[in-house]
């Protein structure tokens, strides 16, 4: 670890890059594992991202793998209620994606994103131990139900204390893990040279590439072997997946790039907020102009122009004393002066927050794919022949396929199709156009499940788990145009120097909207247990599951209408640039 440390210590931007001995070309801004000027021959590129890639691999075979298959285990061994296995799920999965904003901040201000993966994925591969010895020591779980009728002993405090401590170390270094694999990836690569910059576009396509493999050994093999062979080996399969991966990754240690540490955006905006607040009552000056400019000729810190929205942040750019006492200021930090391109930094983020927020839901109706849709299945006909029935979890295998199938075919298909429409050969769905199909997608999802539920509890012979296959495709499907329009939304529109957060906040709507489905879940099950068909029954067939899949159809629906009416407004970042002569609009 120690060969990280040295890449840390280079934080100071005035340092200049040591020199190699020999006359090959040094990749500008990236250092090797010495701390010398990084090789381009023999440094990053593919070699370097493959190794990565690995780690993402199983990083999402074990997230997943846990995830689809838990509410099973939680209901069928540790006898917990429906309602209380699936909110164990969503704030499993929830607890997981809000940790990436705290290994965001530790990879950009302390470790740097190669210890920060190195530490997490052993941290993560502990809780997965930690889960194994859980499921496999008879004293941590209670006793089989009793066939005389005398009911089923839930799990006590000790059982659940050392299930969830594993859960919880697993959802600590996915967090630390997820938070810095994809940016560490792309430090492989030089956008300053063409060649380069094509081969990192393609490694973001190589990398969801392989976080599909990871969902689809997940929902298939790993679900497999907990059902039939045991929880504890498919649970230890993990172990030694993650702890291969890390062994891979850790032996390319001596081909990576490694870049400075930038610290953490959070200090910037809170600089820019301290500042509006600091000079509230200052009065805002009629030209803009007067306000406080730093022109940049560097293209990684390109100046922004001012706009005229959110007008109290400006007041953080007011220049009270002369430009000189003004720079002395910022360079402690936290100056009651921030520049004009900081100020619309925020702002940006500030316009992004309403598509931010209307996002939350797709990631609140995807939670039910692996709670109550699975609950469903696993009350349902599973045979494809008199000897194979399909585990519970594993219908999941359908989401994941829709995801693999709409990519291609919109790529190849619906993009080419719309092209020809328009008669733009470079039109193609802008990030929130492909962010409304996801939301649409994700309402009419629920409509089929609620559908489907109504007709699985009314039914007088046991139905095909088949009929839920419209819900698992239309959530897979949704989830391509959402995951994809949110990625490319937030890597577009985000400042230059907040990357790595935007990729947090990405993922923070995700664990937002599991949290969402826990709170809406107890909502739900605390004012409809009393009534004669609670909705959330433990017992599907003496409740509304339905009900509860038409609620979530409706909040859909609303939050469609709040994207669309916050999504009219906006203005992408380019146009902004290109309308004050910054850029040449490429669009």
């Amino acid at each position: 670890m120690a060969v990280a440390a040295r890449v840390v210590e280079e934080e100071d931007p005035d340092v200049e890059m040591m020199k190699r001995d020999d006359e090959e070309e040094v990749v500008g801004e990236a250092w090797d594992y010495k701390g010398r000027g990084a090789i381009r021959g023999s440094t990053g590129g593919w070699r370097s991202a493959s190794m990565i890639l690995c780690v993402e691999l199983n990083e999402r075979l074990t997230t997943l793998g846990v995830a689809v298959n838990l509410v099973t285990y939680l209901t069928g061994t540790m006898h917990l209620g429906s309602a209380a296995s699936a909110n164990t799920v969503t704030n499993f999965l929830g607890t997981s994606f809000m940790l990436c904003l705290l290994g965001g901040f530790l990879a950009d201000t302390y470790l740097g994103r190669y210890l920060t993966i190195a530490i997490f994925t052993a941290v993560q591969a502990a809780g997965m131990a930690v889960l194994s010895i859980s499921t496999a020591a008879p004293g941590l779980r209670p006793p089989p139900c009793s066939s005389s009728g005398g009911g089923c002993a839930a799990a006590n405090g000790t059982q659940l204390g050392v299930l969830y401590l594993g859960l919880y170390m697993t959802a600590l270094g996915t967090g630390g893990l997820k938070s810095s694999v994809s940016g560490f990836g792309s430090d492989q690569f030089d956008e300053s040279d063409g060649g380069e910059r094509g081969s990192m576009a393609r490694f973001f396509s190589w990398f969801f590439f392989f976080i599909s493999m990871g969902s689809l050994l997940a929902v298939t093999v790993l679900v497999y072997v907990q059902d039939k062979v045991g929880r504890r080996w498919g649970y230890g399969i993990c172990v030694v997946a993650i702890l291969t991966g890390l062994l891979f990754f850790l032996a390319g240690t001596t081909t990576y790039r490694f870049k400075k540490l930038l610290g953490s955006p959070l200090t910037r905006i809170a600089a820019v907020a301290a500042a509006a607040w600091t000079n509230r009552n200052l009065p805002l000056p009629s030209d803009p102009s007067m306000l406080y400019h730093h022109h940049s000729h560097d293209l990684a810190n390109q100046n922004l122009p001012h706009s005229k929205q959110f007008r109290f942040l400006d007041h953080a750019a007011i220049v009270e004393t002369t430009t000189a006492e003004a720079k002395n200021n910022k360079r402690n930090g936290w100056a009651a002066c921030c520049t004009v391109t900081e100020v619309e930094e925020v702002k940006q983020l500030v316009r992004m927050l309403p598509t931010w927020a209307t996002t939350i839901l797709f990631w609140t109706v995807y939670a039910q794919m692996t709670t109550f849709s699975v609950s469903q299945a696993a009350v349902m006909d599973r045979r494809l022949s008199t000897s194979f029935v399909i585990p519970a979890g594993s219908l999941t295998v359908f989401f994941v396929a829709a995801i693999l199938l709409t990519v291609p075919l919109y790529d190849r298909l619906l993009a080419p199709l719309l092209r020809r429409l328009t008669a733009n050969p470079r039109y193609d769905l802008s990030p929130l156009h492909r962010i409304f199909v996801g939301l649409l997608l994700a309402a009419l999802a629920m409509v089929a499940a609620a559908l489907t539920e109504r007709a699985r509890r009314d039914a007088a012979v046991t139905l095909s788990v088949f009929y839920l296959l419209p819900q698992f495709l239309l959530v897979g499907a949704g989830e391509a145009f959402t995951y994809i329009g949110q990625l490319d939304l937030f890597l577009r529109e985000c400042p230059k120097g907040m990357k790595t957060m935007s990729t947090g906040l990405f993922l923070s709507t995700l664990s937002l909207g599991f949290f969402f489905s826990t709170a809406l879940v107890t909502v739900v099950h605390k004012l409809t247990a009393d009534s004669r068909r609670p909705w959330l029954a433990d017992n599907l067939d003496e409740g509304r599951l339905d009900n509860f899949y038409w609620l979530l159809g409706g909040i859909s629906v609303v939050n469609l209408a709040v994207f669309v009416a916050a999504a009219r407004g906006y203005v992408y970042r380019e146009k902004r640039l290109a309308d004050a002569g910054i850029i040449h609009n490429q669009r």
